[in-house]
C-alpha cells in the first residue's frame, strides 16, 4: 500500500511534455550572472575582482559564516563586473559577472577527492562545504550543516523522489539517468551522518524510477512508494508518510529523527567526490503552454533564462507570466536577464489565458482549505483574522507553519488568495515581534 499523509490536493500534474524527455545538456552562454547568495544564510563576498582570469570550477565567493555556501564559476573567462543584478527572488543581489572563453580549463584543484572506503566522514562533510552543494529540491539549505548538525541526533535518512510539482520532470528524469550517482551520494550522506541506512521515497505515478532505483539501492537502501498527491514532497509530509512521525509547530526534521535529501544534491555530492567538481550545473525543466518544445536541460548555474527559453524552441504565443519553479509554490520572473541559480529547477511560461485573473468572492466557510492544508492549520479563520489588522493573534494559529504549498488557494470555491495572505501574515508577524522585542 502507497504511503501518504493527511490532507493534500490532486492537480493534474502536467508532466507528459517532459517525463520522457532525456536531461539535455545547454551550450554554456557567453556570459553567466552569479548572485552570491544562492542559499540560505549569510551571502557570499567575492574572492575575485574585475578583470581577473578564472577557470571552470574555481571558487569565486565565500563566507566564514556558519551557514553559507560559496559560489564557483561555472565557465572559464574573465570577470567583467561586479554589481547588483536582478535575482530570480525579484531582489537586487550582489553578483559577479564572467565573460566566457569557451576553453572550459579546469581550476588547478579540481581532482578526484577520494572513495567511499577511503574517505572519513568528516572529510566528506569539509568536501560537500568546499563543492558549494545545497539542497536543490527547495529552499537551498546548504548541505554541509544539514549533516553536521544531524550527526547524532538523525537516525533515518529520506531521499525525497517525489517531485510532486505539476510541470517539473528535471528530477525524475535525474532519477533514471543518473541513478548511480545517486545511490553512491546516498552513500557519502550515510557515512558522513553515522548511518547504515537510508529510505528512498518515489510517488507512485514514476514506476519506471522505483525499479531502476530498486535493482541500483543494495544493501541498506530501501525504495518506498508513496500516493501521488500534492505535496507529497514536502519536508514534514514527507516524514510523516514515510515513518509516521510528525515534525512539532515550530521544529526541524531532526527534532523526530529525520533528515531528508533531494536525489540531486546526492549526485553532486558524489561527482564533487570522485571528480572534484563543484556544484556548477543544474537540471531544469522548461514547459508550460507558451514554450515551443518542452525540454529538461543541463545548464550552467549563472545562465540568463532567456538562454533556456531559446534552447526549448522559444514561445509558440507571447507568454503573459514566467515562473521559476512550478505553479504551486514558483515565484514570478519579472526579467528574461535573470539567471538560473543552484536551486532552479523548472521554467515555466504561460499563456494569458491561464493567468487570467479571478475576483475572490465571500468565503462561505466549506472547510476545504481545512481538509487540504497538509500542516493542520486553518487558512479560513488565518484569512479572517488578516483581514481584520488581527496579526498578533496568527501566531496562535500557528500560521509560521504553513509551507506556502498553495493547496488551500487551490481548492477554495471562492478563489480566496488563502496562499499569499499566509505568506503576508507570517511576514508581518516576524516584524511586530521584532518591534516588541526591541521595545523592551
Amino acid at each position: 500500500m502507497a504511503l501518504t499523509f493527511r490532507g493534500g490536493v490532486h492537480p493534474d500534474d502536467m508532466k507528459r511534455a517532459t517525463s520522457a524527455k532525456a536531461l539535455e545538456p545547454m551550450n554554456a552562454p557567453e556570459t553567466v550572472v552569479l548572485p552570491v547568495s544562492m542559499h540560505i544564510g549569510a551571502p557570499c563576498e567575492p574572492l575575485v575582482s574585475v578583470g581577473d582570469a578564472v577557470f571552470l570550477g574555481q571558487k569565486v565567493a565565500d563566507s566564514s559564516a556558519a551557514v553559507s555556501s560559496p559560489v564557483h564559476s561555472p565557465v572559464s573567462g574573465t570577470v567583467t563586473a561586479i554589481e547588483p543584478r536582478l535575482h530570480p527572488n525579484g531582489n537586487l543581489v550582489q553578483s559577479i559577472i564572467i565573460e566566457n572563453d569557451f576553453f572550459d580549463t579546469p581550476a588547478p584543484d579540481i581532482e578526484p577527492r577520494g572513495t567511499l572506503e577511503s574517505l572519513s566522514g568528516e572529510r566528506i562533510i569539509e568536501i560537500i562545504r568546499e563543492a558549494g552543494i545545497v539542497g536543490l529540491g527547495g529552499a537551498g539549505f546548504p548541505t554541509h550543516v544539514k549533516i553536521r548538525s544531524g550527526i547524532g541526533k538523525v537516525d533515518t535518512l529520506i531521499i525525497n523522489c517525489a517531485e510532486c510539482e505539476p510541470y517539473i520532470t528535471s528530477g525524475y528524469r535525474g532519477m533514471i539517468e543518473h541513478t548511480s550517482e545517486i545511490i553512491g551520494g546516498i552513500r557519502l550522506v550515510m557515512k558522513a551522518l553515522g548511518l547504515t541506512g537510508a529510505v528512498i521515497a518515489v510517488e507512485a505515478n514514476k514506476p519506471d524510477a522505483v525499479e531502476k532505483l530498486t535493482q541500483a539501492a543494495g544493501d541498506g537502501i530501501r525504495v518506498c512508494v508513496l500516493r501521488t498527491k500534492y505535496p507529497q514532497g514536502g519536508e514534514k509530509q514527507l516524514i510523516q508518510a514515510v515513518t509516521g512521525r510528525q515534525v512539532p509547530p515550530g521544529g526541524l526534521p531532526a527534532d523526530v529523527g529525520c533528515a531528508v535529501f533531494n536525489p540531486e544534491t546526492c549526485a553532486a555530492v558524489w561527482r564533487a567526490v570522485t571528480t572534484g567538481l563543484p556544484l556548477v550545473t543544474c537540471n531544469v525543466t522548461v514547459a508550460g503552454s507558451a514554450v515551443a518544445n518542452p525540454k529538461n536541460l543541463i545548464c550552467r548555474i549563472g545562465t540568463p533564462v532567456e538562454s533556456l527559453f531559446a534552447a526549448a524552441g522559444g514561445f509558440s504565443v507571447e507568454p503573459q507570466k514566467l515562473i521559476n519553479g512550478g505553479p504551486m509554490m514558483g515565484v514570478a520572473l519579472y526579467s528574461m536577464q535573470t539567471p538560473v541559480v543552484k536551486t532552479t529547477n523548472a521554467l515555466l511560461a504561460f499563456t494569458k489565458k491561464e493567468v487570467e485573473r479571478f475576483k475572490p468572492q465571500q468565503c462561505i466557510h466549506c472547510g476545504r482549505c481545512v481538509s487540504a492544508c497538509p500542516m493542520d492549520l486553518v487558512p479560513l479563520y488565518i484569512n479572517m483574522y488578516y483581514s481584520k489588522g488581527m496579526i498578533r493573534e496568527l501566531e496562535g494559529l500557528n500560521v509560521t507553519d504553513c509551507i506556502e504549498c498553495g493547496s488551500c488557494a487551490y481548492i477554495c470555491p471562492a478563489r480566496l488568495p488563502l496562499t499569499q495572505v499566509c505568506r503576508t501574515g507570517k511576514t508581518l508577524l516576524g516584524e511586530l515581534k521584532k518591534k516588541e522585542n526591541a521595545a523592551k
